[in-house]
């Protein structure tokens, strides 16, 4: 599918994009980019957003800096999506060749076992996740919980061969090609490269929009969020916005045996607007400008409250003197965290066209406490 399709956005003079380019977002989820190491998707957001943006810089951190200038500089609007994802660094390597990690992010050790991933050496290598078979185990183990130290990295090759392209230090990423199913699309890594795509696809639209965003616009394409907001807070304090937004994905536990008041969010029931999770409580003001504006220009939204978990929105609501008034669009996804996560299409559309429209709407609200 193509963006060749384009439309008005409802009382929104801009454009909203009919179809979801599987291409791109399957080559955005599928680039490597463990925390700390996101050259890879780094180097594909720069190629993708090159003719996006009026001037694109790079932090000291390997921060993706957009600027889209607005009909004023009076004020600063910022959106953060991370680009690192989940993944691994090697810590040794045994006399048989298995390699031997800790995660960088956070991992249920259970959703590790017999998952396909690529060590990125010297030389990318191909591995899968290995750890005592359940036919040998004692009863006792087999009850037991796994842990991150019970696995291992199987790469097929002696110690000698591994040696000549891998050390220690080396990031480990997941391996998991895109499959559209239904009205969803499943890979690895939607959290967060859903949001990726999200933010290219934004300033693409505000590229063929007759509009300008009413102020100046960052996007920025953030690092290390997944192991502590780091890229976000860097480039808070360095843009200082007076109004943000974090880009990310949310739970959506609508699933069998959960309860309604387990789901947070379900799919195909639209964006989500971010009330408050575990290291944010959205500005009350930026929550009813993101409602109000929703249903304006007809985009499907849901409210979201995560008891557990973060966002780069905390860092940019707090990493700016005084503060900035900070919410977040939030893309429910299920299965986060696991081998593989998925998210309706009809939710990633409604959650661009919010963006879009939030960033062109600001200067028509009352932002009086």
């Amino acid at each position: 599918m193509g963006r060749k399709c384009f439309a008005s956005v409802g009382g929104l003079s801009s454009v909203r994009a009919m179809a979801i380019d599987t291409d791109l977002l399957s080559r955005v989820c599928e680039a490597p980019g463990a925390p700390g190491y996101e050259k890879a998707i780094r180097e594909l957001v720069l190629a993708e957003i090159a003719d996006l943006a009026d001037d694109i810089r790079l932090d000291n951190m390997g921060n993706v800096i957009a600027l889209k200038k607005g009909k004023s500089s009076e004020k600063r609007a910022m959106a953060a999506a991370h680009m690192d994802e989940i993944g691994f660094i090697v810590t040794h390597i045994d006399d048989n060749g298995f390699i031997h990690f800790n995660p960088l992010g956070g991992f249920d050790p259970k959703t590790l076992t017999s998952q396909r991933v690529i060590v990125h050496g010297k030389k990318d290598l191909l591995g899968v996740m290995g750890s005592k078979p359940t036919h040998i185990m004692q009863p006792e183990e087999r009850n037991k919980a796994a842990k991150i130290t019970d696995y291992f990295i199987d790469t097929g090759l002696p110690r000698k061969e591994v040696v000549k392209h891998v050390e220690v230090g080396d990031p480990v990423t997941r391996w998991s090609p895109l499959l559209e199913m239904g009205e969803c699309v499943n890979v690895k890594s939607l959290d967060n490269r859903v949001c990726v795509f999200l933010l290219i696809e934004a300033l693409r639209v505000l590229k063929k929009s007759r509009r300008k965003p009413c102020y100046d616009f960052f996007a920025v394409f953030t690092v290390q969020e997944e192991v502590g907001l780091r890229g976000a807070n860097v480039s808070a304090l360095d843009i200082r916005p007076d109004f943000s937004f974090g880009l990310d994905t949310t739970i959506a536990y609508d699933v069998p045996g959960s309860k309604p008041y387990e789901r947070c969010t379900s799919l195909g029931k639209g964006a989500a607007i971010k009330i408050m999770d575990s290291s944010v409580i959205c500005d009350y003001r930026m929550v009813a400008f993101m409602k109000k504006t929703a249903e304006r220009n007809k985009i499907a939204w849901q409210p979201e409250i995560l008891s557990g978990g973060g966002t780069d929105t905390a860092g940019l609501q707090r990493m700016v003197p005084g503060g900035s008034i900070a919410g977040a669009v939030s893309v429910p996804t299920r299965h986060i965290h696991q081998t593989i996560e998925t998210v309706n299409k009809k939710d990633l559309q409604s959650s661009i066209d919010l963006l879009v429209a939030c960033v062109c709407e600001l200067d028509g609200h009352d932002w009086k406490f």
